[in-house]
Order: C-alpha cells, then sequence, then structure tokens
C-alpha cells in the first residue's frame, strides 16, 4: 500500500474495505480440539482456546492490504481471571452469608442497604469489565504492526455507567437509549490507535421511536391478551358449559402471551440493529470513518442460525457460534476516508496485563 491509500480504492469485490476469509473447514479442528483440552482440563483450558480462536478470526480478518493480528495469550487471560476471583468470590461469599446473619436477626433494614449497595457495586464492575475488556482486545489487535489501546484504567467509566443507567431507570426507561449512546461514545472516545484517538459521537435521536415501542409493547401485550382471552372464551361458549369458555379463554391468553414474548424479542432486536449501526455510524478514527450495514432482518438470520446450527448438531454446533458472529461483524463492517500510514505510527499507550480477568468474571467475550 501507498504511504497514503484512499479505502476507496482499495475495496474487495464486494465493495468492502473489510474482509473475511475464514473457512469452517478450517476452523473445525482448532475448533475441535479446544474442546477436547477444555473438557479434560475441566475448564482450565477455555482462556487458551479463546487466545487460539482470536488468533485465527484475527488473521482471517483483512483491512484494505493486511490482515489483523491478534496477540494476547491464554496465560494472561488465566492470570487476570484468576485475580479478580481472588478478590470478587471471597467478597460475595462475605455479603452472601453477611446478609443471611443480619435476616435472621431481624435487621431487614441493614440487609436492604447492605443488598442494594452490592447489586451496584456489581453494576458498577461490570461497566469497568465492559471498558478494560476493549482496552486489552485493542491493545492486543495489531494491523501493520500497529496496535490500539488506552491510558484510562476505567474507573471512572464505571461511575458514568451507573449514574448514567440510574437516571434512565428514574425516568421510567424512557433515557436508556440516552443512557447508551453517551456510554459508546465515552467508551470508544477513551481508546486510540496507533495515535490516533477514537471519535464516537452518536447521540440518541433517531433511535427513540423504536424505543417507545418497545416501551409500550407491555401495555399492548395486555391488551392483546385480554382481547384474546375474551375471544376465547366466546368460542368456548359454544359449547354450551362454563369449563368450555374457561378452556377456550386460558388457551387463547397462553397463544397470546407467546405471540407476545416473540413479538416483544423481535422489537427488542429491531432496537438494537438500529443502535448498532447507528453507533458505529458515528465512530471514526485517523481519518477513517466507519459503517455498519446489518439490518434488522440480518441479526435475525443470525441468531435463527445459530440456534439452528445447535438444535441440529445436538450441541456440537456452539462450537461455531463465536465463528459465526465474528464472520458476521466483519462482513457488515465498512469504512471510508484516507489512511496515512506516515502519521500512523506505534501508540504511546500502555499495554495493559489484567486481560480480561473481570469481563470473564461476568460471563461476556469479545466476539
Amino acid at each position: 500500500m501507498n504511504d497514503m491509500s484512499e479505502i476507496s480504492g482499495a475495496r474487495d469485490a464486494s465493495g468492502s474495505a473489510f474482509t473475511f476469509t475464514g473457512q469452517w473447514r478450517e476452523f473445525l479442528p482448532i475448533a475441535l480440539t479446544n474442546l477436547a483440552l477444555t473438557i479434560v482440563t475441566l475448564g482450565i483450558y477455555r482462556f487458551w482456546a479463546k487466545a487460539r480462536e482470536r488468533r485465527y478470526l484475527w488473521s482471517r480478518t483483512r483491512f484494505i492490504d493486511d490482515t489483523l493480528e491478534w496477540t494476547g495469550t491464554g496465560k494472561e487471560m488465566f492470570f487476570g481471571f484468576l485475580i479478580v476471583m481472588a478478590v470478587v468470590v471471597p467478597a460475595l461469599l462475605v455479603l452472601n452469608f453477611g446478609l443471611e446473619a443480619l435476616i435472621l436477626r431481624g435487621e431487614f433494614l441493614a440487609a436492604g442497604v447492605i443488598g442494594f449497595a452490592l447489586y451496584a457495586g456489581l453494576f458498577y464492575l461490570y461497566h469497568v469489565a465492559r471498558f478494560r475488556a476493549l482496552r486489552y482486545q485493542l491493545s492486543r489487535t495489531f494491523w501493520h504492526g500497529i496496535r490500539g489501546g488506552s491510558d484510562n484504567p476505567g474507573w471512572a467509566y464505571g461511575l458514568s455507567g451507573v449514574w448514567r443507567f440510574a437516571v434512565g431507570f428514574v425516568t421510567l426507561g424512557l433515557l436508556i437509549p440516552w443512557a447508551m449512546t453517551r456510554l459508546w461514545n465515552e467508551r470508544w472516545g477513551s481508546m486510540s490507535f496507533g495515535p490516533h484517538p477514537f471519535h464516537a459521537e452518536a447521540s440518541s435521536e433517531g433511535l427513540m421511536g423504536r424505543w417507545l415501542l418497545i416501551y409500550l409493547a407491555p401495555v399492548l401485550g395486555v391488551i392483546l391478551m385480554g382481547a384474546l382471552g375474551f375471544a376465547g372464551a366466546a368460542a368456548g361458549s359454544v359449547s354450551g358449559s362454563e369449563d368450555g369458555m374457561a378452556m377456550g379463554a386460558v388457551a387463547a391468553i397462553f397463544f397470546g402471551a407467546i405471540l407476545f414474548y416473540v413479538l416483544l424479542l423481535i422489537l427488542s432486536l429491531s432496537f438494537y440493529a438500529l443502535f448498532y449501526r447507528h453507533v458505529v455510524d458515528a465512530t471514526s478514527v485517523a481519518g477513517v470513518d466507519l459503517r455498519f450495514t446489518a439490518r434488522t432482518k440480518d441479526w435475525l438470520k443470525l441468531i435463527l442460525g445459530n440456534i439452528a446450527l445447535v438444535v441440529v448438531t445436538l450441541g456440537v454446533g456452539l462450537l461455531f457460534i463465536s465463528y459465526r458472529n465474528w464472520s458476521f461483524l466483519v462482513c457488515h463492517m465498512e469504512a471510508a476516508g484516507v489512511v496515512d500510514l506516515d502519521v500512523l505510527t506505534q501508540t504511546t499507550t500502555r499495554a495493559p496485563t489484567d486481560a480480561e480477568g473481570l469481563a470473564d468474571a461476568f460471563d461476556f467475550g469479545a466476539i
């Protein structure tokens, strides 16, 4: 690539600057070996398994003229997890038994205050974990020998996550989209790639329409189930017995409940699809504007495909979920702008050594 390359002139046949060249036949031996070693080691090998998966997935991900490289190791992720467990688990055990002791002694107010503080603390650590996991992942991701990262430890971000979502819930959920977009901006705005900071300027404008559909869904669900229950009772009255009317109403309400939850899931997925497109489109780095193209139907196909794969293979398909998810993200990612390698030098941020221990404690990963 020239020292300065326009992305629009370096796209693949699909028209995207991002390309994923992985094949499931290549990934299968990695997945099977990881599974066998994880079982034999009673789950300990999963950190090394995650590192192997990422090395493969990153190496099959091309941006313009070079592939990504993952340099993280299972050892650092394992020790990061142990450090977090050494602190979190004893604290949770003490608080758990302490709460039971207070309740048995009738000190309900103290138990309530401590319980609230416990959950608030866990919510705080959840946001810190998201921030530090992203920081670690960027610091171990290289392109043209250049990596990302951040010198921000994420403690202030955790507080921001707590108070922003508190505002969202105090307003009965109406400001949740505002909290989500502001946290995206704060999280990515604290990161950099090479010497260049990420810029994230997403707003909640344009999201409220779909959020209100979710917000009003319970009210519409009650109306729906009431109407179906009345219709079912009317249909059951044809038999001329009260039992028939009751059975008809119960069956109709049960069907309505299932229909409601399916629609609620689809509405939630529709909101998330719009949210993800919205925030990615508002993110840029080093003169490159990012764009995400997946719509609700694409996310639905991914999720239903994952479920079908797991069911048809009797669970074996779980090995390919990370592969499918990563491929989905890369194939729907686009970029526009100019990359100048003369100014894209190595970052001066410190490479963190704490890996993703806190993120693993909350059971969410990178992909």
